[in-house]
Parts: structure tokens; C-alpha cells; sequence
């Protein structure tokens, strides 16, 4: 009798261990209401709902020793405690909507809910609010107050720069003048961006559209001597994408694959650089030179577009066994250093009036230079400042900017503007080198993060001054045609390289077809590297307008052609083409306040081994 109940006791046992391991719990820190995206299970939680005593539910293994503890979190995000009962009054509007928030499914599955919930997206830990604030502003309905104190902060600290300029610059920051203009296209540009991302679109295309509006509807005028201001502007978002892309080149990754990722980064870059120009000479008209430097632009892939949609994707384990996000973004950051060495190289020798003889070594010259001076400077960067110093972070930072801004700046001043971009990114990417031996890994670089500080403020810029540009009345519809069927071609010839060369890769078909769509995305150099020939011809030469706004309207309708697409293809292609892990990798606590980046594209875990525990989706 007595074996009779220890084995059904230890069936009992086993039985529960299965449910438990079967059944995966989580608390989710990210949208409240929703189970932790990591996994693929639609499960949903309800983060307002009551666990009194006189409930019969179920309760899960979590509810055990720490109910007290969830219960108070869950009381904290509904704005209640559990020895207070809120009075609802059917004359109160926000106690109306609060009780919809607390007692409503239906409500929370509403295209209002959800968009709102999105909209504010996620708090990292609770806010302090002042009393009454939930009941005045119920959520997700209104802001928290954090976030409200934070717009409220930026806007008087905006008024207040504004006060001070326009105390020492006079009328031209006053309203109606084109200082003034350029401040509020900047931050019409933010939030066009800002409402593009919760489609989950780029939001450099919503900056991009939101400036060319702006310009055809009179709103913004920028001309006369803030044209210098402006090109300026553009230098420095110039630098700061080239010292991005030099630090998340991972030097370990590039050992690993160093025949397939130069393989997969300059063939398909040269082909399609070549046929934009072989198309552009004969169907836009346009000088040889003209079209070669067209086609160094157009060719570069945007690590701006790919790297938040790979970024989904490896959350949830898609392409991690063989490294898929990490390759994407060698092969961008390859792609850039070279569009911009080579464009700088034939700029220099469009531009210059030295003899024959110099013009031709003009190449040679820059590259050499530009190679020497950035390896020099970023091994520079690894004694100074010293390892050990405690403002070590803001000096390493300080250095990377000052040195990209005179390789670029002093570059140009001698002649040699080929030589600067390669600099910075070889700087870059040389001190990035020696500090992994510091313990500063790719992904969890603090120099990197301080530049994606600066990219935030300077993208709205750079974008909304590109799109600018594009006038309507002074575009041809002939043109845009046949701009339009350049770069189709090219883009199209570019997938299929891009498949052939990696014949004889490690990547299977579905893994080669899903890089050669994701590398047809661009954005950032073009944006960049665009209107650069409208600030260095001679205005009065009409042809030399034509070249320049031929190649400016390229260099937009490929970011409006690929971008959306482009990201729209990764999302959707890649669960049906990518391989997926059996348990998702989660990263680490640090990054969970951080946007998505391009450290967060991480190699760890990222080895052939895992083909073995990964499950085939399709």
C-alpha cells in the first residue's frame, strides 16, 4: 500500500515538473499587457487584474512566496494600493475612462489602446508622480509624468537657447528668419521621424519627407550665408557616421570571415557602382565622371535602416546560429568606407586645378594618407588618455571627434578630400581595435554609445536639410523616369551578385537571397554625400546645377525607393528565410534602457555549433 502511494505521489511530481517546464512565465518589461516577446507564444497577461480572496483562479508557480511582491507592482502600474478603494463617480470623465482601463479586455485590444501604448512605449522604472496625476491623466491614454516632465524640461531649455541666440544674433533667429527656420525644421523633422517609427518604418524617412514638405510649402527658407552653416552641419554628421561605422566593425568578426565579408561587401558594391554609372551616362546625359561619382554614392548600404530590423530579428533568434546580423553589418560598415573614400577621391580631382600629373596621383595620395593618419591617430587613442584615468570615456570621446573633424576639415583645406573620411573611419576602427584588449567590447562600447548621442540630434538635421533640396517646379518628370529606372536596374543586378558570390559561403540559399535584399537599403551616405557638389559648383554655370541636382534627386529617390522596402523586406522575409534558435538570446540588463543599436547586433553566441540546437521555422 504503502509503494502503492509513493508512486503515485512521484508520478504527481514528475506531472507537475513537465506542466512547469512546459509552461514559460515571464514578467514582461516591456509593453504592459503583453508577455515577453523573446518567445513565440501569444499568451497574454492582464497587468490589472485583482487577486483577491474570493477568487477561484488558478494561481501559477509564481504566485507562491512572492505575491505580495507582484501585487504591489501591478497596483503601482494601476495607480492604486491594495488597502485603498478608489470612489468612482459617474460624473468624472477620467474615472469613466480609468474604469474601462482597469475592468475592459475589450478595451485593451482596441486600435486606441494599442497605438497609445506604443506611442508611450515602455518605463524602465517606476516614475514619482504628484498626487492626483492618475486620475487627471490616466494612462496609456496621457503620458506618465515622467515623460511629460521631460518634453516639459526640453521645451524650456529650448526657449531658453532661443532667447540667448536671438539676444546675440538679432533678427535672423527671430521668427521668419532662416536661422529660426533651420531650429524648427529641426525638430519638425524629429517628430516626422518620431511618428514614422511607430509604423515601424525608418524614421530617417519620415525626416526626409517632413523637410521636402516643408520646402515646397514655403514654410522653411535657408539661403545666402547660412548655405556655409548648413554645409558645415553636414561635415559633422559626415564624421560622426564614418566614427559609427569604424566602431562596430568587430575585428574578431572580421578574422572569422575575412574572405566572405570583403567578398560580400566590394563585389556586389563595385557592380552596382559601375552599372549606375554606365546607366546614368546614357539615359540622364551626364558627364563620365558625373555618373562614377553618382555610382560611389548610390552603392552604400545604411546601417541606419538595417540595424533596427536585425535587431528584432536576432531578439528572437532568427539568423544567430551563423551570425547573419553581424555579417549585414560588416558588410554595410564596408560598404560606407568605401563610398566614401572613393567618392572623396573623385571629388578632389573634379574640383581641383592643379596640373594633369597631380590630379592623378591624387588617388594614391589620399588613400595613403588617409590610411596613415587614422592608423596613427587611433593608436594614439589607445595611451591617451591613460586606461586608468577616470575621465577616460568623455577623453576617448573627445579625441575620436576632434581628430574626425580635422581629418575631414583639414583634408579639404589641402586638396585632398579623398583623404579625410578614410581617416576617420580607420581611426575608428583602430582604437576600437585596442580597446577590446581593455575589456571594451564591440557591443558594449561607452565611446560608441556617446555617438549615438550625437547621431540623434544630428540626424533630424541631415535628413530634413536633404529633403529641402528637392524642389517640385524644378524637377523634370523625364528625370525622375528615368532616375527611377537607373536605379532599379542596378539594384536588381546588385541581389543577384550578391546570391553568386556567396556561392561558395557557408550560408544556404534562404540565407543568401534574405542578405542580398537586406543590402539593397540605403539612406545615411546618400543623405550625407548628396547635396555635397551643390556647395562647390559655380552657380552660375547651368550645366554644373544640372549634374549637381541630377545627382542630388539620385541620391534621394534611392533612399525613398530602398529604405521602406528594405526594411519592410527584412521584417517580413526574414522568419521565413532565416534559421531560429531554440532559445532566443537576451540581452543584458544595460541595454534594456537603450534604443536599439547597432551593439546590440552582438557576436556573442553567434557560432556554427548552434546549427545543432536551432529549430527550422518553415
Amino acid at each position: 500500500m504503502e509503494n502503492t502511494v509513493n508512486e503515485v505521489h512521484g508520478k504527481n511530481v514528475r506531472s507537475f515538473e513537465d506542466t512547469t517546464r512546459s509552461r514559460r512565465v515571464s514578467i514582461s518589461d516591456q509593453v504592459i499587457g503583453i508577455d515577453n516577446p523573446v518567445f513565440e507564444h501569444h499568451r497574454r497577461i492582464s497587468a490589472s487584474s485583482d487577486h483577491n480572496s474570493d477568487c477561484q483562479k488558478k494561481k501559477s508557480i509564481l504566485h507562491h512566496g512572492s505575491n505580495e511582491n507582484i501585487q504591489h507592482k501591478l497596483d503601482l502600474d494601476n495607480g492604486h494600493t491594495n488597502s485603498q478603494n478608489r470612489k468612482k463617480s459617474a460624473m468624472s470623465l477620467s474615472s469613466s475612462i480609468r474604469d474601462k482601463i482597469e475592468y475592459t479586455e475589450e478595451l485593451k485590444r482596441s486600435w486606441l489602446y494599442l497605438f497609445c501604448t506604443r506611442c508611450h512605449g515602455k518605463e524602465d522604472t517606476p516614475s514619482w508622480e504628484p498626487p492626483g496625476w492618475r486620475r487627471a491623466c490616466p494612462r496609456p491614454f496621457c503620458p506618465s509624468y515622467r515623460k511629460f516632465s521631460r518634453i516639459f524640461c526640453l521645451f524650456l531649455l529650448g526657449i531658453m537657447i532661443w532667447g540667448i541666440t536671438y539676444s546675440i544674433i538679432g533678427a535672423d533667429a527671430a521668427p521668419g528668419g532662416p536661422l529660426f527656420g533651420l531650429a524648427c525644421l529641426a525638430i519638425a523633422a524629429h517628430f516626422g521621424g518620431w511618428l514614422f517609427s511607430l509604423t515601424t518604418l525608418p524614421a530617417l524617412i519620415g525626416m526626409l519627407l517632413t523637410g521636402f514638405i516643408m520646402q515646397n510649402a514655403g514654410l522653411v527658407y535657408i539661403e545666402g550665408r547660412y548655405m556655409t552653416v548648413i554645409a558645415n552641419l553636414r561635415k559633422i554628421a559626415l564624421v560622426i557616421i564614418l566614427i559609427r561605422a569604424g566602431l562596430d566593425l568587430d575585428p574578431n568578426a572580421l578574422k572569422r570571415q575575412k574572405i566572405t565579408m570583403p567578398k560580400l561587401g566590394l563585389v556586389p558594391w563595385t557592380v552596382e557602382a559601375t552599372l549606375v554609372a554606365v546607366t546614368a551616362r546614357y539615359l540622364l546625359n551626364l558627364p563620365w565622371i558625373w555618373t562614377f561619382l553618382i555610382g560611389s554614392i548610390v552603392a552604400a548600404v545604411s546601417p541606419a535602416v538595417v540595424v533596427p530590423c536585425l535587431f528584432r530579428l536576432r531578439r528572437k533568434g532568427y539568423g544567430v546560429a551563423k551570425g547573419i546580423p553581424t555579417l549585414i553589418i560588416a558588410i554595410a560598415g564596408i560598404d560606407d568606407a568605401a563610398s566614401v573614400a572613393i567618392f572623396g577621391i573623385i571629388r578632389s580631382v573634379m574640383f581641383s586645378h592643379d596640373a594633369l600629373w597631380y590630379q592623378i596621383l591624387q588617388g594614391p595620395i589620399s588613400i595613403i594618407g588617409g590610411l596613415g593618419f587614422g592608423i596613427l591617430w587611433g593608436y594614439l587613442a589607445k595611451y591617451v588618455p591613460e586606461k586608468g584615468d577616470p575621465f577616460m570615456v568623455p577623453l576617448r570621446v573627445l579625441m575620436l571627434l576632434c581628430g574626425g573633424l580635422i581629418a575631414v576639415f583639414g583634408s579639404e583645406a589641402i586638396e585632398l578630400g579623398g583623404a579625410g573620411p578614410l581617416a576617420v573611419v580607420a581611426a575608428a576602427f583602430v582604437s576600437c581595435y585596442f580597446w577590446q584588449d581593455d575589456g571594451w567590447d564591440v557591443e558594449d562600447n561607452p565611446v560608441a554609445i556617446a555617438f549615438e548621442i550625437f547621431w540623434m540630434i544630428f540626424e533630424p538635421i541631415l535628413f530634413g536639410l536633404t529633403g529641402t533640396q528637392i524642389k517640385i517646379n524644378e524637377l523634370k518628370g523625364e528625370t525622375i523616369y528615368f532616375s527611377i529606372a537607373c536605379l532599379l536596374t542596378a539594384i536588381i543586378l546588385r541581389i543577384v551578385v550578391t546570391f553568386l558570390v556567396g556561392v561558395k559561403s557557408k550560408l544556404n540559399a534562404k540565407e543568401k537571397i534574405f542578405i542580398a535584399f537586406a543590402c539593397m537599403a540605403k539612406a545615411t551616405v546618400q543623405a550625407a554625400l548628396g547635396p555635397v557638389t551643390l556647395d562647390q559648383i559655380d552657380r552660375n554655370d547651368s550645366e554644373q546645377v544640372r549634374y549637381a541636382e541630377t545627382t542630388l534627386t539620385l541620391c534621394v529617390l534611392s533612399i525613398l525607393l530602398t529604405a521602406p522596402t528594405g526594411a519592410i523586406i527584412i521584417s517580413l522575409a526574414g522568419p521565413k528565410l532565416l534559421t531560429k534558435t531554440a532559445a532566443a538570446p537576451v540581452p543584458h540588463e544595460g541595454w534594456r534602457s537603450r534604443k536599439p543599436s547597432i551593439r546590440d547586433i552582438s557576436i556573442i553566441n553567434e557560432d556554427p555549433d548552434l546549427e545543432e540546437n536551432s529549430v527550422d521555422n518553415h
